[in-house]
Protein backbone atom coordinates (compact mmCIF):
# COMPACT_ATOMS: atom_id res chain seq x y z
CA UNK A 1 0.00 0.00 0.00
CA UNK A 2 2.71 2.50 1.16
CA UNK A 3 4.44 1.87 -2.36
CA UNK A 4 1.75 2.52 -4.39
CA UNK A 5 0.52 5.28 -2.08
CA UNK A 6 3.42 7.48 -1.74
CA UNK A 7 3.85 8.33 -5.86
CA UNK A 8 0.44 9.42 -6.03
CA UNK A 9 -0.33 11.49 -2.77
CA UNK A 10 3.62 12.76 -3.23
CA UNK A 11 2.56 13.89 -6.65
CA UNK A 12 -1.13 15.55 -4.93
CA UNK A 13 0.36 16.66 -2.42
CA UNK A 14 3.38 18.79 -4.48
CA UNK A 15 0.46 20.31 -6.85
CA UNK A 16 -1.48 21.75 -3.23
CA UNK A 17 2.15 22.67 -1.88
CA UNK A 18 2.47 24.81 -5.44
CA UNK A 19 -0.79 26.87 -5.04
CA UNK A 20 0.10 27.79 -1.70
CA UNK A 21 3.73 28.93 -2.53
CA UNK A 22 2.34 31.26 -5.09
CA UNK A 23 0.97 33.13 -1.97
CA UNK A 24 4.71 33.64 -1.42
CA UNK A 25 4.85 36.42 -4.03
CA UNK A 26 2.74 38.94 -2.61
CA UNK A 27 3.37 42.39 -1.81
CA UNK A 28 2.35 42.29 1.48
CA UNK A 29 3.74 40.21 4.20
CA UNK A 30 0.67 38.44 5.17
CA UNK A 31 1.03 36.58 2.05
CA UNK A 32 4.36 35.06 2.92
CA UNK A 33 3.32 34.22 6.54
CA UNK A 34 0.11 32.49 5.47
CA UNK A 35 2.03 30.36 2.47
CA UNK A 36 4.74 29.14 4.99
CA UNK A 37 2.07 28.02 7.66
CA UNK A 38 -0.12 26.26 5.55
CA UNK A 39 2.84 24.68 3.50
CA UNK A 40 4.90 23.32 6.95
CA UNK A 41 0.73 22.11 8.00
CA UNK A 42 0.70 19.99 4.70
CA UNK A 43 4.34 18.89 4.91
CA UNK A 44 3.52 17.73 8.32
CA UNK A 45 0.50 15.73 7.08
CA UNK A 46 1.84 13.90 4.74
CA UNK A 47 5.24 13.03 7.27
CA UNK A 48 2.52 11.60 9.67
CA UNK A 49 0.60 9.38 6.42
CA UNK A 50 3.57 7.89 5.77
CA UNK A 51 5.26 7.15 8.92
CA UNK A 52 2.62 7.08 11.67
CA UNK A 53 -0.60 5.85 9.84
CA UNK A 54 0.65 2.66 8.91
CA UNK A 55 1.60 1.42 12.31
CA UNK A 56 -1.57 2.41 13.44
CA UNK A 57 -3.55 0.32 10.58
CA UNK A 58 -1.27 -2.18 11.28
CA UNK A 59 -1.68 -2.08 14.84
CA UNK A 60 -5.16 -2.19 14.63
CA UNK A 61 -6.21 -4.32 11.90
CA UNK A 62 -8.08 -6.60 14.10
CA UNK A 63 -10.42 -3.86 15.07
CA UNK A 64 -10.74 -2.17 11.71
CA UNK A 65 -12.05 -6.17 10.26
CA UNK A 66 -14.11 -6.53 13.44
CA UNK A 67 -16.16 -2.88 12.32
CA UNK A 68 -16.67 -3.39 8.77
CA UNK A 69 -20.32 -1.93 7.79
CA UNK A 70 -21.94 -2.21 4.42
CA UNK A 71 -20.61 0.14 1.81
CA UNK A 72 -22.62 3.70 1.71
CA UNK A 73 -21.25 4.80 -1.08
CA UNK A 74 -23.50 4.50 -3.88
CA UNK A 75 -22.57 2.73 -6.99
CA UNK A 76 -22.90 5.66 -10.00
CA UNK A 77 -22.93 2.99 -13.17
CA UNK A 78 -26.10 4.84 -14.18
CA UNK A 79 -24.50 8.21 -14.05
CA UNK A 80 -21.32 7.23 -15.55
CA UNK A 81 -23.49 6.20 -18.99
CA UNK A 82 -24.97 9.46 -19.04
CA UNK A 83 -21.38 11.61 -18.31
CA UNK A 84 -20.22 9.31 -21.81
CA UNK A 85 -23.28 9.82 -23.57
CA UNK A 86 -23.42 13.25 -23.35
CA UNK A 87 -19.29 14.40 -24.14
CA UNK A 88 -20.26 15.92 -27.45
CA UNK A 89 -23.25 18.22 -25.94
CA UNK A 90 -21.38 19.23 -21.91
CA UNK A 91 -18.27 20.35 -23.34
CA UNK A 92 -20.17 23.13 -25.32
CA UNK A 93 -21.19 23.94 -22.82
CA UNK A 94 -18.89 24.13 -20.00
CA UNK A 95 -17.02 26.39 -22.35
CA UNK A 96 -19.70 28.79 -22.54
CA UNK A 97 -20.03 28.83 -18.98
CA UNK A 98 -16.37 28.91 -18.39
CA UNK A 99 -16.54 31.97 -20.73
CA UNK A 100 -19.41 33.82 -19.12
CA UNK A 101 -17.97 32.74 -15.60
CA UNK A 102 -14.58 34.55 -16.34
CA UNK A 103 -15.96 37.82 -17.72
CA UNK A 104 -18.73 38.34 -14.57
CA UNK A 105 -15.67 37.18 -11.92
CA UNK A 106 -13.54 39.64 -12.67
CA UNK A 107 -16.30 41.95 -11.12
CA UNK A 108 -16.57 40.11 -8.09
CA UNK A 109 -17.07 43.30 -5.23
CA UNK A 110 -13.72 42.50 -3.41
CA UNK A 111 -13.55 45.00 -0.05
CA UNK A 112 -9.96 45.41 2.08
CA UNK A 113 -11.81 45.98 4.97
CA UNK A 114 -13.93 44.45 7.76
CA UNK A 115 -16.65 47.38 7.48
CA UNK A 116 -18.74 45.92 4.54
CA UNK A 117 -18.68 42.29 5.71
CA UNK A 118 -21.12 40.12 6.93
CA UNK A 119 -20.95 36.82 9.32
CA UNK A 120 -24.05 34.41 9.63
CA UNK A 121 -22.31 34.52 13.88
CA UNK A 122 -22.22 37.39 15.32
CA UNK A 123 -19.98 38.25 18.82
CA UNK A 124 -21.07 41.04 21.30
CA UNK A 125 -18.24 42.98 20.03
CA UNK A 126 -19.94 43.01 16.35
CA UNK A 127 -23.58 43.24 18.12
CA UNK A 128 -22.37 46.32 19.84
CA UNK A 129 -20.77 48.07 16.67
CA UNK A 130 -23.64 47.56 14.50
CA UNK A 131 -25.98 49.26 17.20
CA UNK A 132 -23.32 51.97 17.39
CA UNK A 133 -23.36 52.46 13.37
CA UNK A 134 -27.17 52.52 13.62
CA UNK A 135 -27.53 54.96 16.34
CA UNK A 136 -24.83 57.35 14.94
CA UNK A 137 -22.30 57.47 12.07
CA UNK A 138 -19.25 55.17 11.98
CA UNK A 139 -16.31 56.75 12.69
CA UNK A 140 -13.21 57.17 9.86
CA UNK A 141 -9.93 58.90 10.93
CA UNK A 142 -7.33 60.06 9.05
CA UNK A 143 -4.25 61.28 10.23
CA UNK A 144 -1.56 64.31 7.98
CA UNK A 145 1.98 64.22 9.27
CA UNK A 146 3.95 67.16 7.77
CA UNK A 147 7.22 69.27 8.46
CA UNK A 148 6.75 70.94 11.76
CA UNK A 149 8.03 74.75 12.68
CA UNK A 150 5.70 76.85 10.51
CA UNK A 151 2.74 77.30 12.99
CA UNK A 152 1.31 79.60 10.05
CA UNK A 153 1.63 77.39 7.22
CA UNK A 154 -0.12 74.44 9.10
CA UNK A 155 -3.27 76.70 10.05
CA UNK A 156 -3.81 77.60 6.07
CA UNK A 157 -3.34 73.81 5.56
CA UNK A 158 -5.86 73.10 8.41
CA UNK A 159 -8.37 75.73 7.34
CA UNK A 160 -8.30 74.18 3.50
CA UNK A 161 -8.89 70.69 4.74
CA UNK A 162 -11.76 71.53 6.89
CA UNK A 163 -13.36 73.46 4.21
CA UNK A 164 -13.74 70.05 1.83
CA UNK A 165 -17.03 68.74 2.36
CA UNK A 166 -15.78 65.01 3.59
CA UNK A 167 -14.09 66.68 6.58
CA UNK A 168 -15.93 67.17 9.34
CA UNK A 169 -13.56 68.94 12.17
CA UNK A 170 -9.70 68.90 11.62
CA UNK A 171 -7.49 68.93 15.00
CA UNK A 172 -3.81 70.84 14.73
CA UNK A 173 -1.59 71.90 17.38
CA UNK A 174 -1.90 75.72 15.64
CA UNK A 175 -5.55 75.64 15.14
CA UNK A 176 -5.84 74.51 18.92
CA UNK A 177 -7.60 76.94 20.85
CA UNK A 178 -6.05 78.89 23.83
CA UNK A 179 -8.65 81.06 24.91
CA UNK A 180 -11.96 82.92 23.96
CA UNK A 181 -12.37 86.78 24.88
CA UNK A 182 -14.79 89.66 23.86
CA UNK A 183 -15.93 87.03 20.72
CA UNK A 184 -12.17 86.58 19.83
CA UNK A 185 -10.72 83.08 19.68
CA UNK A 186 -6.73 82.95 20.17
CA UNK A 187 -5.43 79.63 18.93
CA UNK A 188 -1.72 78.43 19.80
CA UNK A 189 0.03 78.83 16.40
CA UNK A 190 -1.94 82.35 16.42
CA UNK A 191 1.26 85.14 16.24
CA UNK A 192 0.63 88.24 18.42
CA UNK A 193 3.02 91.42 19.02
CA UNK A 194 3.96 92.47 22.74
CA UNK A 195 0.60 94.79 22.32
CA UNK A 196 -1.68 91.82 21.65
CA UNK A 197 -0.48 89.55 24.31
CA UNK A 198 -0.56 92.05 26.96
CA UNK A 199 -4.34 93.26 25.62
CA UNK A 200 -5.26 90.09 25.62
CA UNK A 201 -3.69 87.95 28.92
CA UNK A 202 -4.26 91.29 30.58
CA UNK A 203 -0.66 91.45 31.09
CA UNK A 204 1.66 95.07 31.78
CA UNK A 205 3.46 95.83 28.34
CA UNK A 206 6.50 96.63 29.81
CA UNK A 207 6.79 93.53 31.55
CA UNK A 208 5.51 91.81 28.12
CA UNK A 209 8.06 94.11 26.16
CA UNK A 210 10.64 92.85 28.12
CA UNK A 211 9.89 89.17 27.78
CA UNK A 212 10.02 89.95 23.53
CA UNK A 213 13.27 91.31 23.85
CA UNK A 214 15.01 88.17 25.67
CA UNK A 215 12.97 85.88 23.23
CA UNK A 216 14.40 87.81 20.25
CA UNK A 217 18.29 87.51 22.23
CA UNK A 218 17.21 83.59 22.44
CA UNK A 219 16.48 82.94 19.13
CA UNK A 220 19.32 85.45 17.97
CA UNK A 221 16.57 87.68 16.20
CA UNK A 222 18.72 90.95 16.89
CA UNK A 223 16.90 92.54 13.89
CA UNK A 224 13.86 92.15 15.56
CA UNK A 225 15.58 94.36 18.60
CA UNK A 226 16.88 97.03 16.75
CA UNK A 227 13.83 97.84 14.53
CA UNK A 228 11.61 97.88 17.58
CA UNK A 229 10.01 95.15 19.10
CA UNK A 230 6.52 96.31 19.06
CA UNK A 231 5.58 94.38 15.49
CA UNK A 232 7.92 91.74 16.66
CA UNK A 233 4.79 88.63 16.14
CA UNK A 234 5.67 85.24 18.26
CA UNK A 235 3.36 82.13 18.08
CA UNK A 236 1.45 81.88 21.12
CA UNK A 237 2.91 78.45 22.20
CA UNK A 238 6.23 79.37 21.42
CA UNK A 239 6.06 82.39 23.54
CA UNK A 240 4.62 80.63 26.27
CA UNK A 241 6.82 77.91 26.38
CA UNK A 242 9.62 80.59 26.46
CA UNK A 243 8.08 82.12 29.63
CA UNK A 244 7.78 79.38 31.47
CA UNK A 245 11.08 78.40 30.93
CA UNK A 246 12.13 81.38 32.40
CA UNK A 247 9.84 81.21 35.70
CA UNK A 248 11.77 77.65 35.88
CA UNK A 249 15.14 79.30 35.69
CA UNK A 250 14.16 82.28 38.29
CA UNK A 251 14.04 85.32 35.95
CA UNK A 252 10.38 85.80 36.33
CA UNK A 253 8.50 85.36 40.29
CA UNK A 254 5.07 84.44 40.31
CA UNK A 255 3.30 83.87 43.36
CA UNK A 256 1.86 80.35 44.37
CA UNK A 257 -1.68 80.77 43.23
CA UNK A 258 -0.26 81.63 40.08
CA UNK A 259 2.58 79.43 40.23
CA UNK A 260 -0.36 76.39 40.28
CA UNK A 261 -2.60 77.54 37.27
CA UNK A 262 0.94 78.08 35.02
CA UNK A 263 1.97 74.41 35.78
CA UNK A 264 -1.53 73.11 35.19
CA UNK A 265 -1.94 74.61 31.82
CA UNK A 266 1.75 73.85 30.97
CA UNK A 267 1.09 70.34 31.71
CA UNK A 268 -2.26 70.31 29.66
CA UNK A 269 -0.26 72.22 26.73
CA UNK A 270 2.45 69.35 27.09
CA UNK A 271 0.18 66.59 26.93
CA UNK A 272 -1.81 67.98 23.48
CA UNK A 273 2.31 68.95 22.07
CA UNK A 274 2.91 65.48 22.58
CA UNK A 275 -0.07 63.76 20.69
CA UNK A 276 0.23 66.05 17.92
CA UNK A 277 4.25 67.16 17.56
CA UNK A 278 7.13 65.10 17.62
CA UNK A 279 9.75 68.20 16.84
CA UNK A 280 10.21 67.31 13.72
CA UNK A 281 6.48 66.42 12.43
CA UNK A 282 3.29 67.78 13.25
CA UNK A 283 -0.02 65.87 13.26
CA UNK A 284 -3.17 67.07 11.41
CA UNK A 285 -6.41 64.44 12.66
CA UNK A 286 -9.29 64.53 10.58
CA UNK A 287 -12.77 63.16 11.29
CA UNK A 288 -14.03 62.38 7.73
CA UNK A 289 -17.67 61.62 6.84
CA UNK A 290 -17.16 59.03 4.36
CA UNK A 291 -16.48 55.58 4.76
CA UNK A 292 -13.33 53.71 5.06
CA UNK A 293 -13.46 52.43 1.43
CA UNK A 294 -15.13 53.62 -1.13
CA UNK A 295 -14.12 55.15 -4.69
CA UNK A 296 -15.19 58.99 -2.59
CA UNK A 297 -12.72 57.66 0.16
CA UNK A 298 -9.38 57.10 -2.30
CA UNK A 299 -10.58 59.88 -4.50
CA UNK A 300 -10.17 62.71 -0.96
CA UNK A 301 -6.82 60.44 -0.19
CA UNK A 302 -5.61 61.70 -3.78
CA UNK A 303 -7.10 65.58 -3.11
CA UNK A 304 -5.77 65.62 0.77
CA UNK A 305 -2.43 64.53 -0.29
CA UNK A 306 -2.03 66.59 -3.00
CA UNK A 307 -3.31 70.09 -0.71
CA UNK A 308 -0.89 68.81 2.00
CA UNK A 309 2.13 68.44 -1.00
CA UNK A 310 1.29 71.84 -2.23
CA UNK A 311 2.39 73.29 1.34
CA UNK A 312 5.17 70.86 2.15
CA UNK A 313 6.11 69.29 -0.94
CA UNK A 314 6.79 65.49 -1.30
CA UNK A 315 7.47 65.61 2.90
CA UNK A 316 3.99 64.67 3.83
CA UNK A 317 3.10 61.28 4.71
CA UNK A 318 -1.20 59.78 4.82
CA UNK A 319 -1.91 57.85 7.67
CA UNK A 320 -5.13 55.73 8.48
CA UNK A 321 -7.79 52.54 8.21
CA UNK A 322 -8.67 54.43 4.19
CA UNK A 323 -5.23 54.51 3.34
CA UNK A 324 -4.38 51.38 4.17
CA UNK A 325 -7.55 50.13 2.01
CA UNK A 326 -6.69 51.84 -0.77
CA UNK A 327 -2.97 50.62 -0.52
CA UNK A 328 -4.39 47.03 -0.51
CA UNK A 329 -6.91 47.92 -3.26
CA UNK A 330 -4.14 49.40 -5.89
CA UNK A 331 -1.74 46.19 -5.15
CA UNK A 332 -4.25 43.88 -5.24
CA UNK A 333 -4.79 43.51 -9.34
CA UNK A 334 -1.35 42.54 -9.57
CA UNK A 335 -1.10 40.52 -6.64
CA UNK A 336 -4.02 38.22 -7.56
CA UNK A 337 -2.83 38.31 -11.56
CA UNK A 338 0.67 37.22 -9.88
CA UNK A 339 -0.87 34.40 -7.94
CA UNK A 340 -2.99 32.88 -10.33
CA UNK A 341 -0.09 32.42 -13.23
CA UNK A 342 2.33 31.11 -10.23
CA UNK A 343 -0.30 29.05 -9.24
CA UNK A 344 -0.71 27.54 -12.93
CA UNK A 345 2.55 27.82 -14.16
CA UNK A 346 3.60 25.64 -10.83
CA UNK A 347 0.68 22.97 -10.36
CA UNK A 348 1.64 22.80 -14.42
CA UNK A 349 5.08 21.76 -14.05
CA UNK A 350 4.25 18.82 -11.24
CA UNK A 351 1.74 17.82 -13.70
CA UNK A 352 3.65 17.60 -16.25
CA UNK A 353 6.21 15.34 -14.87
CA UNK A 354 3.68 13.29 -12.99
CA UNK A 355 1.44 12.27 -16.39
CA UNK A 356 4.67 12.92 -18.89
CA UNK A 357 2.16 14.42 -21.61
CA UNK A 358 1.64 18.66 -21.97
CA UNK A 359 -1.88 17.64 -23.09
CA UNK A 360 -3.09 16.63 -19.73
CA UNK A 361 -2.22 18.86 -17.30
CA UNK A 362 -3.70 21.64 -19.75
CA UNK A 363 -7.25 19.26 -19.38
CA UNK A 364 -6.85 19.24 -15.57
CA UNK A 365 -6.20 22.73 -15.09
CA UNK A 366 -9.11 24.07 -17.63
CA UNK A 367 -11.23 22.43 -15.30
CA UNK A 368 -10.38 23.41 -11.77
CA UNK A 369 -9.59 27.03 -12.93
CA UNK A 370 -12.91 27.40 -14.16
CA UNK A 371 -14.42 26.22 -11.02
CA UNK A 372 -12.70 28.45 -9.25
CA UNK A 373 -14.50 31.66 -11.67
CA UNK A 374 -17.46 29.54 -11.20
CA UNK A 375 -17.10 29.96 -7.74
CA UNK A 376 -16.33 33.55 -7.56
CA UNK A 377 -19.12 34.37 -9.80
CA UNK A 378 -21.76 33.95 -7.05
CA UNK A 379 -20.64 37.17 -5.00
CA UNK A 380 -20.65 39.19 -8.57
CA UNK A 381 -23.95 38.29 -9.10
CA UNK A 382 -25.27 38.09 -5.91
CA UNK A 383 -23.89 41.59 -4.84
CA UNK A 384 -22.01 40.21 -1.54
CA UNK A 385 -18.50 41.54 -0.43
CA UNK A 386 -15.58 38.97 0.02
CA UNK A 387 -12.48 39.92 1.44
CA UNK A 388 -9.98 40.19 -0.73
CA UNK A 389 -7.52 37.73 1.41
CA UNK A 390 -10.00 35.42 0.86
CA UNK A 391 -10.30 35.08 -2.40
CA UNK A 392 -6.74 34.74 -2.97
CA UNK A 393 -6.54 32.04 -0.18
CA UNK A 394 -9.96 30.42 -2.02
CA UNK A 395 -8.07 30.58 -5.28
CA UNK A 396 -4.53 28.79 -4.07
CA UNK A 397 -6.44 26.64 -2.11
CA UNK A 398 -8.82 25.15 -4.73
CA UNK A 399 -5.96 25.50 -7.49
CA UNK A 400 -3.79 23.15 -5.58
CA UNK A 401 -6.27 20.86 -3.33
CA UNK A 402 -9.10 20.07 -5.70
CA UNK A 403 -6.84 19.50 -8.67
CA UNK A 404 -6.13 16.04 -6.32
CA UNK A 405 -9.94 14.75 -7.52
CA UNK A 406 -8.75 15.63 -11.10
CA UNK A 407 -5.65 13.62 -10.74
CA UNK A 408 -7.17 10.98 -9.31
CA UNK A 409 -9.65 10.04 -12.34
CA UNK A 410 -6.88 11.08 -14.26
CA UNK A 411 -4.66 8.59 -13.13
CA UNK A 412 -7.05 5.29 -13.28
CA UNK A 413 -7.99 6.38 -16.54
CA UNK A 414 -4.21 6.70 -17.89
CA UNK A 415 -3.75 2.82 -16.26
CA UNK A 416 -6.61 1.47 -17.54
CA UNK A 417 -6.22 3.01 -20.79
CA UNK A 418 -3.45 0.73 -21.65
CA UNK A 419 -5.56 -2.32 -21.30
CA UNK A 420 -9.02 -1.98 -22.62
CA UNK A 421 -10.48 0.55 -25.27
CA UNK A 422 -10.98 4.60 -23.58
CA UNK A 423 -14.89 4.05 -22.85
CA UNK A 424 -14.80 0.99 -20.79
CA UNK A 425 -11.47 2.47 -19.06
CA UNK A 426 -13.36 5.79 -18.17
CA UNK A 427 -16.13 3.97 -16.94
CA UNK A 428 -14.30 2.02 -14.62
CA UNK A 429 -11.96 4.93 -13.59
CA UNK A 430 -15.10 6.96 -12.54
CA UNK A 431 -16.46 3.96 -10.34
CA UNK A 432 -13.22 3.46 -8.67
CA UNK A 433 -12.27 7.23 -8.25
CA UNK A 434 -16.03 8.07 -6.87
CA UNK A 435 -15.54 6.73 -3.57
CA UNK A 436 -12.42 8.25 -2.96
CA UNK A 437 -13.29 12.10 -4.56
CA UNK A 438 -16.96 11.55 -2.57
CA UNK A 439 -15.12 11.08 0.98
CA UNK A 440 -12.38 14.11 0.36
CA UNK A 441 -14.67 16.36 -1.36
CA UNK A 442 -17.44 16.21 0.79
CA UNK A 443 -14.95 16.23 4.31
CA UNK A 444 -13.52 19.33 2.65
CA UNK A 445 -16.65 20.97 1.50
CA UNK A 446 -18.34 19.93 5.03
CA UNK A 447 -15.49 21.70 6.89
CA UNK A 448 -15.14 24.98 4.59
CA UNK A 449 -19.02 25.10 5.20
CA UNK A 450 -18.94 24.81 8.98
CA UNK A 451 -16.26 27.19 9.45
CA UNK A 452 -18.03 29.64 7.21
CA UNK A 453 -21.64 29.38 9.50
CA UNK A 454 -19.83 29.32 12.92
CA UNK A 455 -16.97 31.81 12.35
CA UNK A 456 -18.16 35.24 13.59
CA UNK A 457 -14.93 36.74 11.64
CA UNK A 458 -15.74 38.07 8.10
CA UNK A 459 -12.54 37.09 6.32
CA UNK A 460 -12.44 33.57 7.93
CA UNK A 461 -16.58 32.98 7.63
CA UNK A 462 -15.83 34.67 3.99
CA UNK A 463 -13.26 31.83 3.23
CA UNK A 464 -14.93 29.12 4.56
CA UNK A 465 -18.21 29.44 2.63
CA UNK A 466 -16.16 30.12 -0.71
CA UNK A 467 -13.96 26.93 -0.02
CA UNK A 468 -17.01 25.02 0.65
CA UNK A 469 -19.07 26.31 -2.52
CA UNK A 470 -15.57 25.89 -4.93
CA UNK A 471 -15.23 22.17 -3.60
CA UNK A 472 -18.78 20.91 -4.69
CA UNK A 473 -18.03 22.83 -7.77
CA UNK A 474 -14.71 21.29 -8.60
CA UNK A 475 -16.37 17.58 -7.61
CA UNK A 476 -19.04 18.30 -10.10
CA UNK A 477 -17.12 19.29 -13.16
CA UNK A 478 -14.39 16.58 -12.07
CA UNK A 479 -16.88 13.77 -12.25
CA UNK A 480 -19.06 15.45 -14.99
CA UNK A 481 -16.57 16.97 -17.42
CA UNK A 482 -13.38 15.61 -16.91
CA UNK A 483 -14.30 12.63 -18.03
CA UNK A 484 -15.60 14.10 -21.30
CA UNK A 485 -12.70 16.47 -21.98
CA UNK A 486 -10.41 13.56 -20.88
CA UNK A 487 -12.02 11.04 -24.03
CA UNK A 488 -12.33 13.95 -26.65
CA UNK A 489 -8.76 14.74 -25.85
CA UNK A 490 -7.27 11.17 -25.87
CA UNK A 491 -5.71 11.74 -29.24
CA UNK A 492 -3.61 14.97 -28.23
CA UNK A 493 -2.90 12.52 -24.89
CA UNK A 494 -0.83 10.88 -27.29
CA UNK A 495 0.18 13.41 -29.54
CA UNK A 496 1.60 15.13 -26.36
CA UNK A 497 2.89 12.42 -24.75
CA UNK A 498 6.65 12.36 -23.67
CA UNK A 499 6.59 8.44 -24.32
CA UNK A 500 4.88 6.36 -26.89
CA UNK A 501 2.40 4.24 -24.51
CA UNK A 502 1.81 0.85 -25.50
CA UNK A 503 -1.55 0.00 -25.93
CA UNK A 504 -3.38 -3.57 -26.04
CA UNK A 505 -6.48 -2.25 -28.04
CA UNK A 506 -9.83 -4.55 -27.80
CA UNK A 507 -10.72 -5.54 -31.44
CA UNK A 508 -14.84 -4.74 -30.11
CA UNK A 509 -16.42 -2.49 -31.66
CA UNK A 510 -16.54 0.64 -29.43
CA UNK A 511 -19.16 2.07 -31.04
CA UNK A 512 -21.42 -0.81 -29.89
CA UNK A 513 -20.20 -0.76 -26.29
CA UNK A 514 -20.99 3.19 -26.57
CA UNK A 515 -24.48 2.61 -26.70
CA UNK A 516 -25.74 0.21 -23.99
CA UNK A 517 -28.75 1.29 -22.35
CA UNK A 518 -28.40 3.17 -18.97
CA UNK A 519 -28.44 0.86 -16.26
CA UNK A 520 -28.02 -2.63 -18.22
CA UNK A 521 -24.23 -2.50 -18.51
CA UNK A 522 -21.88 -4.19 -15.43
CA UNK A 523 -18.11 -2.31 -15.09
CA UNK A 524 -15.72 -5.42 -14.50
CA UNK A 525 -14.00 -4.59 -10.81
CA UNK A 526 -16.36 -1.55 -9.83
Amino acid sequence: ALCKAIPEISGSCLTTLSGLAAMAFMHFQIGLDMSMVLIKAIILSILSVFTLMPGLLYSFSSKIDSTHHRNFVPNITGLTNVVIRLRHVTPIIFVVCLIASFLISQNCPYVYSYEHLTTYTKNDSQIAEEKIKDTFTASNILALLIPSGDYEKEQQLAEELEAMPEVDTVTSLATTEAEEKDGETLRLGDKMTPRELAEFADIDIELVDLLYTAYAVDQEEYGHIVGGIDHYGVPLIDMFEFIYDEIQDGAVSLDAEQQKDLDDLYDELTDGKDQLNSGKYSRLVMDLNVSQESEETFAFLDKARQTAQNYYGDDVLLVGNATSNFDLSATFGEDNTLISILSIVFVMIVLLLTFQSAGVPFILILVIQGSVWMNFTYPTLHGTPIFFMSYLVVSSIQMGANIDYAIVITNRYMELRQKMPKIEAMKQSLNLAFPTIFTSGSILAAAGTAIGFLSSDGAISGIGICLGRGTLLSILLVMGILPQLLLLGDFIIDKTSFKKPERKEKKENEEKKENVPIGKETVEGA
